[in-house]
């Protein structure tokens, strides 16, 4: 037996056991780094979690491919000439894998912490750098496998330049969606979980998901709307839900028999308004509260009033209001005033038998 193991023999049995060996030293880090990590230790977590896979693959790889190297020096095998470049891209596609896993990690374990300590968090802006990030990262990849290959990086990017011009004429629309994308994701008109609104498209709802090619919107009916991103680059979005205020504008119209009430019922209302807790009476000079007897209407003596209200949540506002207005009908009813409705006063004239 001990005749049989030539000096090959046991150098191939030697790189086998360091593989194994390496493998298990490893793995049995990765487990116990895994468990005495924080949970809010975004990075050490991040790297330890997209390493478990990745990193005892890269370990058995390499131990293959010295072995496969060493049979190789043995026999002269034609066959294994192609090892070099077989264990490269092996090692860049091991690297590529952990990346991605990485940027996946960090993105889940960023949102994760700071939603679990009650943060802000722009969603939109994770999930758009990680995109980036990714695109970056399977390009330089792809770069790394066409150099390993034997391909002329600058050839290749020569080429690439000339088929972009006729893929940009093939596929211009696709084109213009990405970017549309990419424009969303870094002027931020609007990110995921805001209500946004296009008039002159009548769309209006919830964002729920922005991608690189269509962004959903979830809307006022429940119906998802599927909308190009390349829409958003010649549309006006109306963004409500970054709203500071909401204003409340109104004419209420009195008969014209109260017209000498007009004057005391402008002032008190006046008054309510500057003083009621849902208003806000501290804002620009430009957009304080206005409240004015502006026109003689065909049935009515017409004033108006503006506020803004503190909140935007639409719920509340709406409440709001709902006071306010039942608070300026007590007002005009206290002045013996009345609101009017549309009348018609009909003359008749006898004339004489």
């Amino acid at each position: 037996m001990a005749n049989s193991l030539t000096p090959e023999i046991i150098r191939l049995l030697l790189v086998l056991v360091a593989t194994i060996a390496a493998h298990f030293i490893v793995r049995r880090i990765l487990q116990h780094a895994e468990k005495i990590t924080s949970s809010n230790n975004i990075w050490d977590g991040s790297l330890i979690a997209a390493a478990l896979k990745p990193l005892p693959v890269l370990i058995w790889l390499s131990g293959i491919s010295f072995a496969l190297h060493l049979v190789h020096l043995q026999t002269g095998e034609l066959l294994l000439e192609y090892l070099p470049p077989a264990r490269n891209i092996g090692i860049v596609l091991c690297i590529v894998w952990f990346l991605l896993k990485l940027i996946r990690e960090l993105s889940n374990k960023l949102i994760a912490v700071r939603t679990q300590a009650g943060e802000e968090i722009d969603r939109t802006t994770v999930d758009g750098l990680s995109k980036v990030s990714r695109i970056v990262v399977v390009v330089a990849a792809a770069l790394a496998v066409m150099q390993t290959l034997g391909f002329s990086i600058s050839g290749v990017l020569a080429f690439g330049g000339m088929g972009g011009i006729a893929v940009g004429f093939a596929a211009k629309d696709l084109l213009a969606n990405f970017f549309g994308g990419l424009m969303i994701h870094l002027d931020r008109p609007f990110n995921v979980g805001e209500t946004i609104r296009s008039p002159e498209k009548q769309i209006e709802g919830k964002v729920e998901h922005i991608g690189w090619r269509q962004t959903r919107i979830r809307a006022t009916n429940m119906a998802l709307i599927y909308v190009p991103n390349a829409l958003f680059t010649s549309i006006v979005i109306e963004n409500p839900s970054r709203m500071t205020h909401r204003r409340i504008r109104e004419v209420i119209g009195l008969r014209y028999e109260d017209l000498a009430k007009m004057s005391a019922i402008v002032e008190e209302v006046r008054s309510m308004l500057n003083n009621h807790p849902a208003i806000d009476a501290k804002v620009d000079t430009e957009q304080s509260i206005v409240v004015a007897f502006n026109e003689f209407a065909d049935s009515s003596i017409n004033f108006m009033f503006q506020a803004l209200c503190k909140t935007t949540e639409l719920t509340q506002f709406h409440a709001a209001k709902q006071e306010i207005l039942l608070k300026i009908a007590d007002i005009i009813a206290r002045h013996g005033a009345e609101i009017a409705f549309p009348t018609r006063t009909l003359l008749l004239q006898q004339t004489p038998a």
